[in-house]
């Protein structure tokens, strides 16, 4: 099993150096007893890094994804620190923070974004796929072209004027006699989650989800709309990406 370090509050997602240690050591990967590398999931890619041994030597983290309760660390390069891993060993992870923080933007913008086309419209997010520097949301049915404009000033004053994004645990059974008035997302949740992880950004959005965000929506920047895409099926798909630069840049 490995411990989600990431997962319990919104600080650890700015966490980008970490200490573990290896657990198992399948084919070409490593499983560690805790990690903050972000496994694919829920529409959001994996985290990319390094993990470095005692010895000075490092491996390069390509790809990591979740096998049961285990995260798998997929990593390559000096063939002589592959050698050198064996279960017990500890090691120091260090996260592609660029991408990382990219991802974090990216998020926490989808959450604005569905908050406040559903607010506006009342369609909501059948799915939503991170990607390089951009996002996709597909809606449950098709959405006028001119509703970008609105939801785009909404998030600039977002932005000029932040609303704090906050993480916290709530046990399943309370959330399933008290969900979120009004959700905007149509995902439902696994059946093995328990407690629930709630984001919510301040008076627009409170949404289950696991992935990383940013600490208000003033660290998401500027963004610029693709074309609506119609899906075929009487749906839509809304894409957008990040402006190049985040307007701050956080630490730890």
């Amino acid at each position: 099993m490995t411990e989600l370090a990431y997962l319990p509050d919104l600080e650890s997602a700015y966490v980008r150096t970490f200490r573990a240690r290896v657990t198992a050591l399948p084919p070409g990967a490593v499983v560690l007893d805790r990690t903050y590398f972000y496994p694919t999931g829920g529409g959001q890619p994996s985290d990319r890094g390094t993990l470095r041994l005692e010895s000075g030597r490092s491996l390069e983290v390509f790809d990591v994804t979740k096998s049961g309760a285990a995260v798998v660390h997929r990593v390559r390069g000096d063939p002589a620190a592959l050698r050198a891993l064996s279960v017990g060993t500890d090691v120091e992870g260090t996260i592609d923070w660029e991408r990382r923080h990219r991802h974090m933007r990216l998020h926490t913008a989808q959450h604005f974004v569905s908050a406040r086309i559903f607010a506006r419209t009342g369609l909501r997010t059948r799915r939503a796929n991170l990607a390089g520097s951009g996002a996709t949301i597909d809606l449950e049915a098709a959405l006028s072209p001119e509703l970008l404009g609105p939801v785009g000033a909404d998030l600039l004053a977002a932005v000029a004027e932040p609303m704090a994004v906050t993480i916290r645990l709530v046990p399943r059974s309370e959330w399933e006699a008290h969900p979120a008035a009004g959700r905007s997302g149509l995902v439902p949740l696994p059946p093995q989650v328990d407690p629930v992880r709630v984001v919510e950004i301040d008076a627009s959005d409170v949404c289950p989800c696991g992935g990383t965000h940013v600490r208000s929506t003033g660290e998401i920047g500027v963004l610029t709309w693709r074309p609506i895409v119609s899906l075929g099926d009487g749906t839509s798909r809304v894409g957008f990406t990040l402006g190049e630069r985040a307007p701050s840049t956080p630490t730890a």
